[in-house]
């Protein structure tokens, strides 16, 4: 068996940062569908050499924005003056924050990191990989999982126009010529709503409802309306949470930006205005070659199968560089180093073993014999 690409090198953590943010912006759940999975053997057609590559970790960044909305009624001036309301919203405004941050790693193939496992004619050895050819297993078919769960939109309360009292107005509003005029008359509108409410209640209406069905359907009606007539004085405010992902892979130790905050336009790419939400990634515990009984490092093996050996690394998302959201120690593989298994293990005649790779580092999870 023989390899492609240099095996023995750490990755050059001083090299060109590879950063590739993509964003999407959702509305309803989203769950990242699982990659479809192959078996590769040795055929005459391949000349009985398997091709996989190893995985980097990517980190996508679930960042949850809440957009508070408030929309002034066109009749606020003389909400103290026709209603009892005491909170009115004077003038239009959007703000925004982030409520919370998750990170959620996982494997993407490294092409820098293509190997060759050669076998020979009749040979029954075979490998597992991703649709991108990462590597999953070795002499056993595994589940590569479905990832990446994001949650959904939510709104708290109910946006508006500001518009929606004119389902409601009666001619007299619309020949009103004065605003004040037209204040009056809804003010009017909405006393007349809230007494039909109380005759309803108390069983007095001239017209009362034939089941209590219909009794909760009128009684919602008019709540409806007076909400709508009351929010042309007083305005109306709302809440709506927003998810986007970014995708961030780096292959240095640093600090990144995801995304930036703008309080009037929420989150924004880099380049625009606002605080910057800020990714910091550093090592702290570099991977270590395996060691023998007597504490001496191994020798990597001859024509080896390749895998990494992650090191763990400290992320943690700070907004404007004080407030922080998110930190968790994880391990990354493009961090670490590679090594390998030697290759006679897995074409062993009488006891052939396998071995399974985790998708997201690359580092061997468990190796057995087949029994």
């Amino acid at each position: 068996m023989r390899f492609i690409t240099n095996i023995m090198k750490k990755n050059n953590r001083r090299g060109i940062t590879k950063v590739f943010i993509f964003l999407l912006i959702l509305s309803v759940q989203l769950m990242a569908t699982a990659q479809q999975t192959k078996l590769l053997t040795a055929e005459k057609h391949n000349e009985y050499g398997l091709v996989y590559t190893l995985p980097q970790t990517a980190l996508e960044i679930q960042v949850v924005a809440v957009k508070e909305k408030e929309v002034a009624g066109p009749f606020s001036k003389y909400a103290k003056m026709f209603t009892s309301a005491t909170d009115v919203i004077s003038k239009d405004s959007e703000k925004w924050s982030i409520e919370s941050v998750n990170v959620v790693p996982y494997g993407v193939a490294d092409d820098s990191n293509r190997y060759l496992m050669q076998l020979k004619a009749g040979s029954t050895t075979f490998i597992q990989v991703a649709e991108d050819g990462m590597l999953l297993a070795i002499n056993k078919e595994v589940d590569f999982p479905e990832e990446r769960d994001i949650e959904v939109v939510a709104i708290e309360g109910n946006p508006t126009t500001g518009k929606e009292y004119l389902e409601f107005v009666n001619e007299d509003f619309v020949s009103a010529i004065s605003s004040y005029k037209k204040a009056q008359i809804l003010a009017e509108e909405i006393m007349e709503i809230r007494d039909a409410k109380i005759s309803l209640t108390r069983g007095t209406a001239e017209t009362m409802p034939t089941d209590g069905k219909q009794l909760e359907l009128m009684l919602q009606s008019l709540a409806q309306q007076e909400k709508a007539l009351t929010n042309a004085f007083t305005g109306n405010s709302w809440k709506e949470r927003v998810v986007k992902t970014f995708t961030i892979l780096p292959d240095e130790e640093g600090d990144f930006v995801v995304c930036r905050l703008d309080a009037n336009s929420g989150l924004m790419g880099e380049g625009s205005k606002g605080q910057p939400l800020l990714l910091s990634v550093n090592v702290t515990d570099e991977a270590a070659l395996p060691v023998d009984a007597k504490g001496e490092e191994k020798k990597i093996p001859k024509d080896a199968v390749i895998y990494r050996i992650p090191s763990t690394v400290e992320i943690s998302i700070n907004l404007g560089g004080k407030n922080q959201l998110f930190k968790k120690e994880i391990q990354m593989g493009q961090f670490g180093m590679l090594f390998g298994l030697n290759p006679s293990i897995f074409t062993d005649k009488k006891e052939p073993s396998y071995a399974i790779f985790n998708p997201t580092t690359g580092a061997v999870e468990e190796i057995g014999t087949l029994k």
